[in-house]
């Protein structure tokens, strides 16, 4: 009897798990509420792949041998829900394309910096020459690229969502950058159930693999005080020095000593191509990750570098009569807001607000109060905003799209200021996602 392999949504990973799943031998059914994007609908009919949208027919789904869901779906789900009663695996695509690889995989997580990192860790390896491919949150479906592909590494940024759905799988090297309040509602608003879900990202580990850590973490140490695992510790701080293998900062002195009877790789904090203290530790994550698969120092010393950026994360748009525009509108909530307003060595201008996640604003109060001088809100709904910052800074102006937001900036602005997009909020109150957001304040800059 053939397994039937059943997919819950339509997008890259879901599709990706699609096409794996056939090529393997299953019977595969795929089912989006929503619609798909023309691409995707031309890869399954191309592939010969059952599928069906704006609907799931529960006849075809809860009859599963096995089902993959797309990170975005939550657990209590009706659907999910049902599938669980019945005793039907739910799983995510990283679960599955494991399966069927040999590759060495580096699994990076953490509430901000993965993308960073993930990028800078992928740039390093490649740079390096290695033959290696980046899934997960960014860049192509894992499972698609195992159906189709052939690499001996895989750098993967993992979300809590998609270490939700993984099981038995296994990473070589683990990264874990900090542990920060994010997406609550999804575990039951109880914090400690998030932080589980993070460390799921070293589960199945053995002393032969490793786990690259902030020892600044007080969350993470206080988590891994109670905490059994073989794994292989490589700590990475700014803070103290690390005795051993790991990564530190002294002054303005970056040292990443792992194998200790090597010399250690030292640079300066001015020679990385990303600055700020969040983007160190982004280095240091990194830097680690690819020196324990043995890529030489010099090689990630160059890396780091020249590694341009990543879109929509602290990206440099325009300067225009002296006034600097940077979009962040990756920073979806407040601690990636604290990272980029702590990062800006001029008065900011800062673009934020969208929709609310439970945002506590307090804790931004001291930064905005010493480095903003007005802010603009982006919102269908900014009184929480207002009302938070309406003590701190003088000027607060109200705006409902990119345009108008940019205008108002740009008004305020005067030669040797920073305008900041960073918006502290998800973006689906007047945008597709994030990237829409960035790129519509990008062409609004453009258009000064």
């Amino acid at each position: 009897m053939s397994k039937r392999m059943v997919i819950l949504g339509g997008g890259e990973s879901g599709v990706g798990s699609a096409i794996l799943a056939k090529q393997k031998g299953y019977e595969v059914f795929l089912s989006d509420k929503g619609t798909f994007k023309e691409k995707y609908r031309t890869q399954l009919v191309e592939n010969k792949i059952e599928f069906e949208e704006g609907k799931h027919t529960e006849e075809k789904i809860l009859n599963a041998t096995e089902v993959i869901k797309s990170p975005g779906i939550p657990d209590k789900a009706e659907l999910i829900v049902k599938l669980k009663e019945k005793h039907i695996p739910v799983i995510s695509e990283i679960e599955f394309a494991g399966r069927y690889t040999s590759a060495k995989t580096i699994c990076i997580t953490g509430s901000n910096g993965k993308t960073t990192t993930t990028m800078l860790t992928y740039h390093i390896l490649k740079k390096a020459g290695y033959n290696v491919g980046l899934a997960g949150n960014v860049g192509k479906s894992f499972a698609l690229q195992v159906a189709t592909e052939h690499f001996d590494y895989y750098v993967l940024e993992l979300s809590s969502f998609q270490l939700d759905g993984m099981f038995d799988f296994r990473a070589d090297v683990s990264v874990l950058l900090n542990i920060t309040p994010d997406h609550l509602d999804r575990y039951d608003n109880k914090f400690e159930n998030y932080v589980a879900s993070k460390f799921r990202v070293v589960q199945n580990q053995t002393s032969q693999d490793s786990f690259v850590y902030n020892a600044d973490d007080e969350v993470m140490r206080e988590y891994m005080r109670t905490w059994k695992s073989p794994v292989h510790l490589v700590p990475f701080s700014i803070k103290k020095p690390i005795d051993g293998e790991g990564a530190f900062l002294t002054e303005n002195q970056i040292t990443i000593n792992y194998k200790p009877n090597q010399n250690p790789l030292i640079m300066t904090i001015e020679q990385l191509a990303l600055q700020g203290k969040h983007n160190v530790y982004n280095s240091m994550a990194a830097s680690l990750a690819t020196r324990i698969v043995d890529v030489r120092k010099e090689s990630i010393k160059e890396s780091l570098q020249d590694f341009q950026g990543i879109e929509h994360r602290l990206e440099f748009v325009a300067s225009i009569n002296g006034v600097e525009f940077i979009n962040d509108s990756k920073a979806t909530n407040i601690n990636s807001t604290w990272y980029a307003l702590e990062s800006m060595q001029k008065p900011i201008v800062w673009i934020c607000g969208g929709q609310d996640k439970g945002n506590d604003y307090n804790e931004l109060t001291e930064l905005v109060g010493q480095k903003v001088k007005a802010i603009i809100c982006l919102g269908k709904n900014n009184k929480k905003i207002i009302s938070a910052f309406k003590d701190t800074v003088e000027l607060i102006v109200d705006t409902d799209n990119a345009h108008d937001a940019v205008a108002a900036a740009y008004k305020i602005g005067k030669t040797g200021d920073v305008v900041l997009l960073s918006p502290a909020c998800a973006s689906f109150d007047l945008y597709e996602n994030y990237e829409d957001r960035g790129m519509q304040f990008k062409a609004a800059v453009r258009s000064l």
